[in-house]
């Protein structure tokens, strides 16, 4: 069963994002210690969890095992649209200034090579270790490609990891940028298809 993430969910999220990627080229780039990495990490993910929420556009399965957050478009950054407004949301309170340092270099380079045009953005997919193999992530992915494809809209997300890139390519998307600082990103766009040309989710294989 795919569905939209709440606020009740964020600590079972946030540790499933945890557990998926101490070992992701940029995560491990932002938080590089072994000991610091559970806090900071958590720092990190629930600080995008909370920008996204109220938004609705979060999609997880296994009630939170796996989660693609998704930045819906014309909403700035540094903001999250509550049903009472748009508020400042603060960066990650628990990070020190070196990994606020790092955190601020690659946002700021990721985002000088993104496009203009409206889009939605990938910004994490990611499934506990624990539960994989159940195609989960595939799922919560198609249900944001399904709102792009919805909105008439391209989706966007990048990644550090070469053999990302090929499984993305597998998948429709395509090499709109590189990044090479402070490390090689790609970023990729899958353009807005028909809603019905969108695969439906599933949650087994």
């Amino acid at each position: 069963m795919i569905s939209i993430a709440t606020p009740a969910h964020r600590d079972r999220i946030v540790s499933s994002l945890v557990a998926a990627f101490p070992a992701d080229p940029v995560i491990r780039h932002l938080f590089p210690d072994d000991e610091t990495y559970p806090v900071y990490a958590a720092a990190f993910f629930g600080h995008l969890f909370d920008k996204r929420v109220h938004r609705q556009s979060i999609w997880m399965a296994g009630d939170g095992y796996s989660a693609a957050i998704w930045e819906p478009p014309s909403v700035p950054a540094a903001t999250v649209e509550t049903p009472a407004g748009i508020v400042e949301t603060p960066a990650p309170a628990a990070l020190p200034p070196a990994e606020f340092a790092r955190m601020r270099a690659y946002d700021d380079a990721i985002h000088a090579a993104l496009p203009s045009y409206p889009y939605w953005y990938l910004g994490v997919l990611g499934t506990h270790p624990d539960w994989t193999g159940r195609r989960w992530g595939h799922a919560v992915m198609a249900a944001g490609l399904r709102r792009a494809a919805e909105d008439g809209l391209p989706a966007i997300l990048e990644t550090s990891t070469p053999g990302n890139v090929e499984m993305y390519r597998r998948a429709g998307w395509e090499v709109i940028a590189t990044v090479e600082h402070p490390l090689r990103a790609w970023v990729m766009q899958q353009s807005a298809p028909h809603v019905a040309e969108v695969a439906p989710p599933s949650a087994t294989r």
